[in-house]
This record gives structure tokens, sequence and C-alpha cells, in this order.
């Protein structure tokens, strides 16, 4: 006789013993980031649309924000037993998937996370859409800081809600600023837990400045044009900071006055190089996780973006059902069995290979500097405390702003974001994706160099 609790529960054991079978490897730290594997003709946004996008065939990218590294061994095990099981149903994650995601955060941040202020999305873009169109109407003032990530602009403006921009400030590279960072501050090569690097001190010649939050800009806009929530990039995409402790308070105290929700979007947040240390805005207090909408996904961190799946934690009950009722009303309601597979073994069993990561990474800045401060000075790098996209500044080069995107795809042959992407702000800067093979990078600032040459 057909007995469907036991057939589901032989399937969940023989799904953790493939996880458990896999353990070894999640923590073997020898992992092989020098590996290329090739991804032409794989649908890969990155590779396969060059023409489509306007750019000529043979551009290397180093644009978008997916790495050029296979995900976690443990993370294709599981997806391999998933589909090996062959059936794939309506889904929705059980107790293991919230544990896994709880311990990961406890463990590594010292936030903890309970189940009930978890809600699944399909990525952290349409996350930030939702909040837009659950805590604010048309017309409504949302504030960003660019230059920064571009979806933030699309998803205010295509809502019908008003752009409001508090300009980041781009100080010199003398270390002081408008604000006084509370010790948060750049640290330049070392991996995670020690070691060293090239310096970066004021005598590198290929350093920039440091972005920092005009706060009496920030206040004044609140203030001025009604702001209803504010979407923040923590750590910031492009301009690689991870803010400070007194930072994110002076945030949480102006937000908290002017009765301004927060979207913190900590998507990079496992990124973070030696010298800074990521802290969840929501953890601050529970007076600011009351206001905060923080939004995570294990996409960037194990390279799962296809898969679509982020955690959006919303501690405030009463935000939280306004969120799921318009998350409901898009249609969404029910989770990609692949994405929750991967998601949850990423964060049981992807430890090692994130720190081996981090360690890799950090290797490619050093190179970079390295090869900037030789060969390119005229190109400055403006030191990133996190995230794997670095902001190189091209103001030095008399190239002019308008000219340079030309420069980089017909010149240099090279496809990366121009910084009039990120707002007005960042005009005569580039963005470049470091999570490649070194190879890779090594060709990328060739063809860079070789544009100079020319």
């Amino acid at each position: 006789m057909y007995n469907a609790s036991v057939y589901y529960t032989e399937v969940y054991m023989s799904y953790d013993e493939g996880l458990g079978y896999t353990e070894g490897l999640g923590y073997d730290d020898r992992f092989d980031f020098d590996e290329i594997t090739p991804r032409a003709n794989t649908n890969s946004l990155k590779y396969d649309f060059a023409r489509e996008r306007g750019k000529p065939d043979g551009v290397l990218p180093l644009w978008v924000a997916d790495m050029d590294f296979k995900s976690p061994p443990a993370v294709l095990e599981a997806m391999r037993r998933t589909a090996e099981h062959g059936i794939f149903g309506y889904s929705m994650p059980r107790e293991p998937y919230y544990k896994a995601l709880a311990t990961w955060f406890d463990t590594r941040f010292g936030y903890h996370i309970s189940p009930e202020k978890v809600v699944v999305t399909p990525g952290v873009v349409f996350a930030i859409a939702t909040a837009i169109r659950a805590f604010t109407k048309p017309g409504d003032g949302v504030l960003i800081q660019r230059p920064v990530y571009y979806p933030f602009s699309q998803m205010i403006i295509m809502n019908d809600r008003k752009l409001v921009n508090n300009p980041l400030v781009l100080q010199d590279g003398s270390g002081s600023g408008a604000f006084d960072s509370g010790g948060s501050g750049t640290s330049c090569g070392g991996a995670p837990g020690g070691g060293s690097g090239a310096s970066c001190g004021s005598g590198s010649g290929a350093l920039g400045g440091r972005y920092e939050i005009d706060f009496d800009d920030f206040e004044r806009k609140i203030v001025s044009e009604n702001v209803k929530l504010f979407i923040f990039c923590s750590p910031h995409n492009p301009v690689g900071r991870v803010w400070s402790r007194r930072e994110l308070e002076k945030i949480g105290e102006i937000c908290l006055k002017h009765n301004c929700l927060i979207l913190s979007d900590e998507v990079h947040c496992d990124f973070v190089f030696p010298g800074n240390s990521h802290q969840v805005f929501a953890g601050l207090s529970e007076e600011l996780a009351d206001i905060t909408i923080s939004c995570t996904a294990p996409s960037k961190t194990f390279n799962l973006a296809g898969l679509q799946i982020s955690n959006i934690i919303i501690a405030n009950p009463k935000l939280r059902v306004k969120y799921i009722k318009e998350l409901h009303s898009a249609g969404y309601s029910e989770y990609n069995i692949f994405g929750l597979s991967a998601c949850r073994s990423a964060y049981e069993f992807g430890g090692a290979w994130v720190d081996s990561l981090v360690r890799y990474l950090n290797g490619n800045l050093d190179f970079l500097r390295a090869y900037l401060t030789e060969k390119i000075p005229s190109v400055k790098l403006i030191e990133p405390e996190g995230t794997y996209l670095t902001w190189l500044d091209f103001r030095g080069t008399g190239i002019p702003a308008a000219k340079l995107d030309d420069f980089i795809i017909n010149k240099a042959n090279l496809w990366l974001d121009g910084g009039t992407m990120f707002g007005e702000e960042g005009a005569g800067f580039q963005r470049i994706n470091i999570a490649c093979p070194r190879a890779a990078l090594t060709d990328a600032l060739d063809r860079l160099a070789g544009g100079f040459a020319q």
C-alpha cells in the first residue's frame, strides 16, 4: 500500500544525506578560482548578448555583477540530487531552509533571523519594486544616494514615485572627510583574518578618494521632499563603501526622527575586505529593525543569480503583512525548487568556499591596484572596502567623459559598466567586475593599457 508520508520522509532524508555527503566538499579549502569555465552559448546575459546591447563581437565582458566562478561543490551536488528526484512541483521552504539562513547571519554577522520575519522573493530588484509599491503612493518621494546601483532609480521612476537624490561626496585621498566614520576605513591587501598585501597609503599613485554621506543634505531632502522610503546600498555598489557603525547610526537617527522607512540592500554583505566589517542595519537596535526592510540573497555570494531566490527580512509584523499582500498581488507565492535547494545548501556548506573566494578576490584587488600604479597611473582606483565591483576614476586620463564609453568599447575592446548608468555623478568613471580568474583580469587590464597606447 502506498504511504505518502513514508515516501516523503524517505525522499527528504535522502536529500539530507546528499547534503551530508557534500559537507566534506563544502569545507574543503582547495578551490580552483583560476579555472576558466567557458560561458559562451549558455544564454549568459554577460557573454551572449553583446550585439543585442550594442557592443561589437570580441569585447571582454566584466560588467554585470555575476562571477565567472562555478558555484560551490555542495550547491552543485544538492541541485543534482534535486534534479535526479525528477518531480518539480510547487515548492515552499521548510524549517531547515530557515535554519541555514539564520545560522549564516548569526555566525557571520551576529544577527538573529527568526523564520516568521523572512519573506522569500525572486530577487532583490523585484523585492525593491514590491517595497516601493507596498510602502509608498504614486508621487511620494523615495531617496537614494547616487552614484548607486541603477535599478534603484528605474524601480522608483517606473512605479511613478518621485526620485530624490542625496549624492555621495567624493573626498580626496587624504583620509579626512565631512563625517568621522568612527574607525572604519580603507585597508588594502591581506586576507580575512590576517596577512599582508600591497600598501594603499597616500603614496600609491593608483588610488583615488573615498565617498561619504552628506548628512545635512540627507536630512534636508527627507524633510523638504517628504520622503517616505530610503533605499540604502550597504555595502555600496558601485563605490565599494562598507559603512561604519557611526554612519549607520546617524542614518537611523535621522530616519527615525522623520518617520522614514529604510530598505537596506545588503546583497553584497559577504564581500568585505580586511580592516572592515559589515553591520546588518536592522541589527543596530530593535527600534531601527522596526522601520527596516532588509534585502539579502545568496545570488551574489554563491553566484546563483539565475536561480532567482532572495530572502527579505521584515521584523515589523504590520509592515510584513503589507509587504506580503503586495507580493501576492503580483502573483508570486510559490518558489523555485532549485533556488530553495541551492540557497539552503550554500548557507549550510558554503562557508569555506566563500572564505577562499574572498581571499582570491583580495588577490585580484592587489593585482589591479599594482597594475594601475605601474602601467596606467592616470586611472585611479577608488579603494573598495567591500564588494567585487571596483570603481575606476578616468577623469585624469584626458578622455572627455562623453567619449569614455567609446574608448572602453572600441579602443580597449572591453565591456564595462559606464559610470553614468549609476547617475550623472558617475561621469568619468567605469565599474569593473573583478570576480573572474586572474588570467581574465590580466587580459582586461592589458587591453585597457593597449587602448591608451594607441
